[in-house]
């Protein structure tokens, strides 16, 4: 290795063009050849470095800059064994900020040191000399879940202003999520069909919520409507309304969905499960602008804007014969998709942050935020069942949570694994989770066909998909 032209003690790599982007390290270590050589493997990498060579020299550099991750040492000059000098420097730079990732790195690593370093607040443990993979990996994902943390921070404040506007909270910073976002912006003004497809529990009824809270019919009524729930012999009774006398319990007139929404805004959820016969009912109503009560041979105009959402692909039921095309062309003069929350990571923070606020207000927990291994885990976890399963482990962690921060094991999130664990330790109620979202899985997310799989009514399916957060 050749010697650093560089003088001993505080140094910075020279950034690129455009390095105000590149995540900025901080690098402490006593030996120049270790800082020289964390220097050459991380500016490859896209990383602008500085080091120091003495827990002073951290300070002062503490003091004049910020940085997305620290790579400490345990042992300078002063002290070369114990960690000592090391661990009162990790303690110090906690107690001043504890949301930027410190690293500690050590060659006398031992069980007890690794420890009180992460009880001091070190985010993970590096023994030198390092495998250069696991470095990287550690470095990468901490300062990913700090930049994170800070757009959550700032999202928050912009959901209290568009909350204080009387708007729906819609979190969403991801780049996969700037599509949606660009939409609503566009279309929600208009009193175009909207179509809102995407798996189940990505928030798709936030979005519709969205388009409604920024449309000239803001004012005025927001119906929903879980078309896949209404059992099929209510359908045009819940939608349309019925007059007294129409069937056996029509004891007096009853007001439908449609009426209830005119010159507002109807969200018909789930509308790939509403059966073919009902769909041309619907239909009818869509093309003509007008609805009839069940038992009434009077039209009644309605002036509706709808916003519909399916987690089924609306095409290939075309294709099949299960779904009506003229439906389709009716419904979807604009989609929006709405991606699983896996392809949008970078808002995870941000969601949970939210769901932390409701939920500590809800159930009134004095909970504060999150152990640095619980968010590494809502980061890594694969979220099967989407916001609404992240939202729906938020509110149990909450109630389990003993201290003031949310733990690792609070999110339960390690349990719900299958693979690991045997059919005989589980609860009924796991098994029957596993059943449901495998059923769901094996029909593409039809609730109908799931259900019928099952040997459950449709009715009774989302009962449970609710209850268990699928």
């Amino acid at each position: 290795m050749q010697t650093s032209a560089k003088p001993v003690g505080l140094s910075a790599v020279t950034p690129a063009k455009g390095s105000f982007e590149r995540p900025r390290i901080l690098a402490a270590d006593d030996q120049q050849h270790v800082l020289e050589a964390l220097e050459l493997l991380l500016r490859p990498q896209g990383y602008e470095v500085e080091t120091a060579r003495s827990p002073a020299l951290v300070r002062d550099a503490l003091a004049t800059g910020s940085y997305d991750a620290l790579l400490i040492d345990l042992n300078y000059t002063r002290d070369t064994t114990s960690g000592k000098e090391g661990l009162d420097l990790l303690s110090e730079i906690v107690a001043l900020d504890n949301t930027t990732p410190v690293i500690v790195m050590t060659a006398w690593a031992n069980i007890e040191l690794a420890v009180e370093a992460m009880r001091r607040g070190a985010r993970d443990f590096i023994q030198k000399p390092w495998e250069n993979e696991r470095l990287l990996t550690v470095l990468r994902a901490q300062v990913e879940l700090r930049r994170a943390l800070q757009r959550a921070e700032r999202l928050a404040a912009q959901n209290r202003l568009l909350q204080a506007e009387g708007r729906p909270e819609f979190i969403a910073t991801a780049p996969v999520m700037q599509s949606v976002l660009e939409a609503i912006t566009r279309v929600g003004p208009s009193d175009a069909n909207v179509l809102i497809t995407g798996e189940h529990g990505t928030g798709k009824e936030v979005v519709a919520r969205t388009l409604h809270a920024v449309s000239r019919r803001a004012s005025r009524l927001l119906v929903s409507v879980n078309t896949g729930a209404v059992p099929e012999g209510l359908f045009e009774s819940e939608l349309f309304g019925h007059v007294k006398g129409a069937f056996t319990d029509a004891r007096f007139d009853r007001i439908g969905r449609f009426e209830l929404a005119d010159g507002g805004t109807i969200f018909l959820d789930e509308i790939g499960n509403v059966p073919l016969r009902q769909q041309a009912k619907l239909l009818r109503v869509l093309e003509a602008g007008e609805i009839e009560r069940v038992g009434s041979s009077r039209a009644v105009r309605v002036d509706v804007r709808v916003v519909s959402a399916t987690n089924t692909d609306l095409r290939a039921a075309c294709a099949s014969g299960q779904f009506r095309e003229d439906l389709l062309f009716r419904l979807n003069t604009v989609e929006i998709h709405v991606p699983a929350l896996r392809e949008r990571r970078e808002d995870i923070p941000a969601l949970a942050i939210h769901f932390l606020s409701r939920y500590t207000s809800r159930y009134r927990r004095p909970i504060q935020g999150f152990e640095a291994s619980a968010l590494q885990l809502l980061m890594q976890y694969s979220w099967p069942g989407n916001v609404r399963e992240l939202e729906h482990t938020l509110e149990r962690a909450v109630l389990m949570c003993r201290g003031n921060e949310i733990q690792r094991a609070d999110l339960g999130l390690d349990m719900l694994r299958p693979q690991s664990q045997n059919l005989e330790e589980l609860s009924l109620e796991s098994v029957e989770a596993i059943l449901i979202r495998k059923a769901l899985q094996r029909s593409q997310g039809n609730v109908s066909q799931a259900a019928e799989t099952l040997g459950l009514s449709r009715g009774a399916l989302y009962r449970r998909m609710e209850k268990y957060g699928l």
